[in-house]
């Protein structure tokens, strides 16, 4: 029960962690949010845990907090400018990955000691990287334009729940299938598979529900910058 409950503290750090860099530094905070989410999630996600029996990578509750963090621009700057922060996570995403790759083909010194461990981290298999990408951006973009719809649907500002959460379960779902299958499929054996896919989308699903509160204390926030004609 350890992981469950260190998990769900965890969980609450990063969102705590979310709501100060919102509210210290604003939109320019939420963009340097999803910088860091991006390349944090895609180093956790190599390592595997087990909760209730059941095999799950980490990396889900900072990811999670991606969608947060669009779909906060989305509600107060507008779906233009919700699309930008996609694409900007979508370039940390390939700056890291190319420039750490790079880091690795230096000869290390013979004094070196942490060449095995950067490999570890960083020596991500080519479908890890290939999932990962296509896995954040078409996700991303579903969730950026679901958004935008039910916006129009369920406008008031007391249905932000069902904008936030309709959004996100739905293109998370899509997320988990395209990164399970591209990076998980015949490296772990079916009944793992199944289990990793499954777990990793409850663990989604549960922190998109339990950040609710979060987005609406967010929203709450004044900046100099909401004053300014939300994009479309």
């Amino acid at each position: 029960m350890f992981n469950f409950y260190f998990g769900a503290a965890f969980a609450l750090v990063n969102f705590i962690l979310f709501l100060t860099c919102y509210k210290w530094f604003g939109r320019t905070g939420l963009y340097a949010w999803i910088a860091a989410a991006t390349i944090l999630a895609n180093l956790q996600v190599v390592k595997t845990i087990e909760m209730f029996g059941l095999v799950m990578t980490l990396g889900n509750v900072i990811y999670g907090t991606i969608y947060l963090a669009t779909d906060l621009i989305n509600e107060k700057y507008g779906e233009k400018e919700a699309k930008k922060a996609v694409w900007f996570g979508f370039f940390t995403l390939i700056m890291t990955t190319i420039i750490m790759q790079m880091v690795l083909v230096f000869q290390p010194h013979e004094s070196d000691i942490f060449q095995p461990h950067l490999e570890a981290i960083f020596g991500f298999m080519p479908r890890l990287v290939i999932g990962s990408l296509a896995a954040y951006l078409i996700s991303q973009y579903l969730d950026v334009k679901l958004f935008a719809k039910l916006k129009k649907k369920f406008s008031r500002p007391d249905q932000l729940w069902i904008r936030n959460n309709g959004s996100t379960m739905v293109s998370q779902l899509i997320d988990t299938l395209i990164f399970c299958t591209i990076a998980f499929v015949g490296v772990f054996s079916w009944d793992v598979w199944i289990q990793i896919f499954f777990t990793t989308y409850v663990i989604k699903f549960v922190v998109s529900a339990a950040s609710t509160p979060f987005i609406y204390i967010a929203r709450s926030f004044n900046h100099p910058e909401d004053l300014q004609k939300p994009g479309v």
